[in-house]
Parts: structure tokens; C-alpha cells; sequence
């Protein structure tokens, strides 16, 4: 096996996770929604940016893009994020245990 292999290979492989799950509930318009990005490899060793989103409890919809570079998965990834951030999206709050007494 020649140099080129590893090198094209190691490459491709991603240098940091990038995950973010974020959400945007609104009461009063019975909203409750969710939208999480994802940046992996795909089964043919590409960098992918999944992305989904729906109503929270459904499967919702997912879609795909594959990139060559991982910079530019990032970018779309720090774009799209910036997007619903704007739109009130906001991490996932979790409720506190409530304390017992005894």
C-alpha cells in the first residue's frame, strides 16, 4: 500500500464530534419543536452534516449533505445553528429532580 491511501484516508476522518440538540416551545402557539445537526461519516467514509427536526416525540425529517473537507461541514453546521438560535431554539432545559422529604 502506497502513502497517498493513508494520507487520502486520514483526511477524511473527523477530527472533533459536532453535535447540537436544541428546541422551541411555544404554549400558547402549541409548538413544540426540535432540530438537531450532526457531523459523522457516512458508510463510504465521506464527511456528512445530518440534520432533523419536527415536532418533539415524532421521528420528524432528516436530511443529508456530504462534503469533502470537514471545514466546510462546519461552517454549514455553525450557519445553520446560528439560524435557529435566532429563531428562539434553545438547548434542551431538563427539569430538577424534586427533593423528598422524610
Amino acid at each position: 500500500m502506497d502513502g497517498r491511501g493513508a494520507t487520502r484516508d486520514s483526511a477524511r476522518m473527523i477530527i472533533q464530534p459536532y453535535r447540537l440538540y436544541i428546541e422551541r416551545k411555544d404554549a400558547t402557539k402549541n409548538m413544540a419543536r426540535f432540530y438537531s445537526l450532526e457531523i459523522g461519516s457516512n458508510l463510504y467514509g465521506e464527511i456528512c452534516l445530518t440534520r432533523r427536526w419536527g415536532r418533539i416525540g415524532a421521528r420528524g425529517q432528516t436530511a443529508a449533505h456530504q462534503f469533502s473537507r470537514e471545514e466546510d461541514a462546519v461552517g454549514l453546521f455553525l450557519d445553520l445553528a446560528r439560524r435557529k438560535l435566532r429563531r428562539a431554539y434553545r438547548p434542551r432545559t431538563r427539569a430538577r429532580p424534586e427533593k423528598q422529604t422524610t
